[in-house]
C-alpha cells in the first residue's frame, strides 16, 4: 500500500550559483531553535482546527523543523545547499523525510500524495526563513516571494530576520543584498506582501534568530498576503511581556537551558 508522502519538484536541486553553496559556511554550522517562538506561533493559530503546517525555507541543520514536528505539526524544511543532506549532519540524520534541498530562486513546489499517488499542493500557515533573505540577489526577490505566496494560506504568515550587514569568509561576501529595514518592506510591499507591525510587541525579538538569538545586526519581519485574513494578535499578560523581554534569551536564561538539558 501507498504511503503518503510529501514531495518537493524543484527547477534546480540545489542553488549551484550562489556563494552559500560555493562556499557552505552557516549551512555547515547551524541548527537553531526557539522553543519561545513555538509556543508564540501556537498561540497565534490556537484558533485552527487541524494540523499546522509549517515550512522552513534555509532550513540549515533542520532543529527548527524538528520540533514543530514533536510538537505535532506537519512541518518540511527547504535548504539551497546539500552539505547537511550529504553529512547527515544534524536533524537530516533524524527526518530525511521532511527536509529537502532545491533553489527557491527557481521554480519549486511542494505536494503531499496520496494512496493513490494523487498530488495535493501543501498550503502553509507559517513560512520561515532566518537569516536567508540577504544571502539571495535583489532580482532574484521576485521568485523567492512568488514561490512564499503560492504556498501561503492567506490566513498565514511568512516570518523572517533579515541582516542588515555584510557577512564575508574566506574573501566572499555571503550576503548578496544589503539594504535597510525600510527599503525591504517597502520592496515586499511591491511584492504583494504587507509587514504586519502589529506583531511585532508581541513576538518581542522572541525568533528562532534575531537580536537576542544569534543576529543581533538583524530585524524582524512579519508579512502576509491578506491583511483583512491575517491572524489577530494574541494578548499578552504583564508579567508574560517582562519574561519575553527580559528573561527569556538572557545569558542567565541561556545558561540555565544549557545546564538543566532543555533543548534550546
Amino acid at each position: 500500500m501507498h504511503k503518503a508522502m510529501i514531495k518537493v519538484e524543484a527547477e534546480r536541486s540545489v542553488a549551484f550559483k550562489s556563494p552559500d553553496y560555493l562556499y557552505p559556511y552557516g549551512t555547515a554550522r547551524d541548527n537553531h531553535r526557539n522553543w519561545r517562538f513555538n509556543e508564540k506561533i501556537y498561540e497565534v493559530f490556537k484558533y485552527k482546527h487541524k494540523m499546522l503546517t509549517v515550512l522552513d525555507i534555509g532550513c540549515s541543520g533542520g532543529g527548527f523543523v524538528k520540533d514543530c514536528l514533536d510538537d505535532g505539526c506537519l512541518a518540511i524544511g527547504i535548504e539551497g545547499s546539500d552539505y547537511s543532506k550529504k553529512l547527515k549532519r544534524a536533524e537530516w540524520r533524524t527526518i530525511p523525510d521532511n527536509l529537502f534541498t532545491g533553489d527557491i530562486t527557481g521554480e519549486i513546489d511542494i505536494y503531499i500524495t496520496d494512496q493513490n499517488d494523487n498530488k495535493e499542493r501543501i498550503i502553509f500557515d507559517l513560512i520561515t526563513c532566518w537569516d536567508v533573505m540577504e544571502h539571495f540577489k535583489e532580482e532574484d526577490l521576485v521568485k523567492v516571494a512568488n514561490n512564499v505566496k503560492k504556498h501561503l494560506s492567506e490566513s498565514g504568515v511568512w516570518i523572517m530576520n533579515v541582516s542588515t550587514t555584510d557577512s564575508i569568509h574566506d574573501g566572499v561576501n555571503l550576503h548578496q543584498t544589503v539594504k535597510p529595514r525600510e527599503w525591504w518592506i517597502d520592496k515586499f510591499r511591491d511584492l504583494g506582501l504587507e509587514h504586519l507591525h502589529k506583531f511585532e510587541k508581541y513576538f518581542n525579538e522572541q525568533y528562532i534568530r534575531g537580536i537576542k538569538y544569534h543576529s543581533p545586526n538583524s530585524f524582524p519581519l512579519i508579512l502576509t498576503t491578506n491583511k483583512k485574513k491575517s491572524p489577530k494578535v494574541p494578548k499578552l499578560s504583564f508579567s508574560t511581556k517582562l519574561l519575553d523581554k527580559y528573561w527569556y534569551g538572557s545569558k542567565s536564561h541561556k545558561r540555565l537551558v544549557k545546564l538543566i538539558l532543555v533543548r534550546p
